[in-house]
């Protein structure tokens, strides 16, 4: 019996005389999956990072933190420590995140509303929701 092939079966593999052998590596490289959508995922795991919403204190709230606000800053010469939640804005999408940052007061900047601590961090004013103390804590009653 004689096959359609039987003239070229035994031939030897054909070598090109203007092209180098391509390796096993870069021959399966060409077959390799690859992502038709460019930054597709990113753009996923953005949209499902959670952000906060900032919080809006009430009346008596943010009296209360005025409140603390003024004593702390009639102390201010102490460089007292206090820790303050604040909201960081997020850059990519609506929403942010509440952090709390710990260190020694230093000056309170009253035209950039920021506080300013002894590590050059600073603040602002209008991002805060809440102060903690030892300052507070012993003067509870002048509160």
């Amino acid at each position: 019996m004689q096959g359609d092939y039987d003239d070229i079966i035994n031939l030897p593999h054909h070598q090109s005389d203007k092209r180098p052998h391509m390796s096993l590596y870069d021959r399966a490289a060409q077959f390799a999956p690859f992502s038709a959508l460019t930054g597709h995922d990113d753009a996923i795991k953005e949209t499902a990072r959670l952000t906060d919403k900032k919080l809006e204190l009430d009346d008596y709230e943010q009296m209360l933190l005025n409140n603390k606000m003024n004593f702390i800053l009639n102390h201010i010469n102490e460089q007292p420590e206090i820790t303050v939640t604040y909201f960081i804005p997020d850059s990519a999408k609506a929403g942010g995140m509440y952090l709390d940052f710990a260190g020694n007061i230093k000056k309170f900047d009253s035209v950039q509303r920021v506080i300013c601590f002894t590590d050059k961090t600073e603040i602002a004013i209008d991002d805060i929701i809440e102060i903690k103390s030892e300052l507070l804590s012993e003067n509870a009653e002048v509160l």
